[in-house]
């Protein structure tokens, strides 16, 4: 089960990308940065509703049309069950051997969480990001590289971190075997 707000973030993108719209091109029109954009589409930062709606209208997509497959529950049962097989992937960003599944979102009044289950590949590629929120990772098993800012260190199984995602972070694997990595995300809306 996913939360509303984590399933508007992933339906940009998918329009966006079926309409052959650049990051570029959306954020344009509707007034945003490229970066703002990214980090919404891949869940990384929840926008306003005033700035969703300028997203929303910039893919060129009536607008009843585009929130007619997404549905807020009403009742919640008073547990969430998700099996393993239901994780869905994510692609967050530009990179390479990080494989994201969304295990869990939740949305609240002024903050979403989301939880993912990330499997870094030896040798994954990627820049520096933010989030707009804090994060907790949890190193289920193998060992990587930890980046914050310019600090470095290393993280080994049953190891645990907790950090201000506005600061750019990067986890890097530069050894033999596939880690596998619980990342929480507490984002604020802007």
């Amino acid at each position: 089960m996913e939360d509303v707000i984590g399933v508007i973030c992933t339906k940009i993108k998918e329009v966006r990308l079926d309409k052959n719209l650049t990051l570029a091109d959306v954020a344009d029109a509707a007034g945003v940065t490229k970066g703002f954009l990214s980090k919404v589409e891949n869940v990384r930062t929840v926008p306003s509703l005033p700035v969703l709606l300028e997203i929303i209208k910039a893919l060129n997509v009536d607008m009843a049309n585009f929130f007619e497959d997404i549905q807020a529950s009403a009742e919640r049962p008073l547990y969430v069950l998700i099996r393993k097989e239901d994780y869905k992937s994510v692609r967050k960003d530009d990179a390479t051997g990080f494989g994201y599944f969304s295990i869990f979102q939740k949305m609240m009044p002024t903050s979403t969480f989301h939880a993912n289950m990330l499997y870094l590949e030896p040798d994954a590629k990627r820049d520096l990001v933010t989030t707009d929120g804090l994060e907790f990772i949890y190193l289920v098993s193998g060992k990587i590289d930890y980046q914050l800012r310019n600090e470095e260190f290393t993280m080994e199984e049953g190891d645990s971190l907790f950090f201000d995602g506005r600061i750019p972070h990067l986890k890097k694997n530069p050894y033999g075997q596939t880690a596998k990595i619980l990342v929480l995300y507490f984002l604020e809306a802007v």
